[in-house]
């Protein structure tokens, strides 16, 4: 599971900084997560491939999570994209995008797929083989959701020695990685865990995007591996976070302790602060494994 972090900051795009973006490589699929200002040319930056990119989803429409939409659709459809794109969003976003490519008479060549989400509960929206994504509800001035990524449990290991002992036919080892009971050759049952061993450690990924804290989301994060969670303000600007429905490093630490989360990444900064550096500091007071997200910067876990 790789995450690239294409931009991290809140408000307005700066020369040095840009508003939330990110791409997950989670299973072979890559998914997109939220899209300001200036996310095509960090895609390129970062030398991320477009045609990759199936799969959109945007947390809320305040315009430093999406106005960088409109552009990367109309530029793949310059590139002549020809696979579908599936956009999972609130909504209104539909409206929005079909509005601004009807009055450019700038319609795609490609199948745009819109997911309108409305549903103020935790709901799946995107589930193959592979991986499994839900939303998180958050509570933020407008329509908003983070969005858990899960996924699916990976396939168990054969002991092939163990296999044949046991008098197994080859035909059954795909199924014996999938963590099912076989019939060997003399008819009769072999019990699974007499021949597999537990495979990869399955990974989960949590973005949750503006939010004031919430303790609510914590039942649906529990024991997640990576959680990004917004970190507008410090803890000195506290009652800045409430009016605007953000969140204090402070207590992004304490949602990541009180959801059991492996790793902390905070993210959605203030541009009003000189050093991310406090941002850590003041998290880890709380949780120990903290990491700052910043733009062009790569997690791999």
């Amino acid at each position: 599971m790789k995450l690239t972090i294409l931009g991290c900051y809140s408000a307005t795009p700066r020369t040095n900084t840009n508003p939330t973006a990110q791409v997950l490589d989670i299973k072979n699929h890559l998914f997109l997560i939220d899209c300001g200002e200036g996310t095509q040319v960090e895609l390129r930056r970062n030398k991320i491939k477009f045609s990759r990119i199936k799969h959109i989803f945007i947390s809320h429409l305040h315009g430093d999570h999406f106005f960088g939409l409109v552009g990367l659709i109309s530029t793949f459809r310059l590139l002549t994209r020809e696979t579908d794109l599936h956009i999972y969003g609130p909504k209104g976003l539909k409206e929005i995008i079909t509005l601004q490519m009807k009055l450019a008479d700038s319609w795609t060549n490609y199948k745009l797929v819109f997911h309108e989400l409305t549903s103020k509960e935790s709901q799946c929206i995107f589930e193959d083989d592979k991986v499994v994504v839900h939303t998180i509800p958050l509570n933020h001035r407008v329509y908003t959701n983070g969005f858990l990524f899960k996924e699916k449990p990976n396939e168990r290991k054969l002991n092939i020695t163990a296999a044949e002992n046991k008098k197994i036919d080859v035909a059954y080892y795909r199924k014996l990685k999938q963590g099912f009971d076989v019939v060997n050759e003399d008819g009769k049952l072999i019990k699974n865990e007499t021949v597999t061993s537990s495979g990869k450690k399955s990974l989960s990924y949590a973005f949750c995007s503006d939010t004031l804290y919430d303790e609510s989301i914590i039942p649906i994060i529990k024991d997640v591996d990576v959680l990004y969670h917004e970190s507008t303000f410090l803890e000195k600007n506290k009652k800045l976070a409430e009016p605007t429905k953000h969140s204090t490093a402070k207590q992004a630490a304490t949602i990541a302790k009180k959801a059991n989360a492996k790793t902390l990444i905070l993210g959605h900064y203030s541009t009003r602060y000189d050093s991310l550096e406090e941002f850590k500091t003041e998290a880890n007071k709380v949780f120990d494994n903290v990491e700052l997200a910043e733009d062009g910067k790569v997690f791999e876990f």
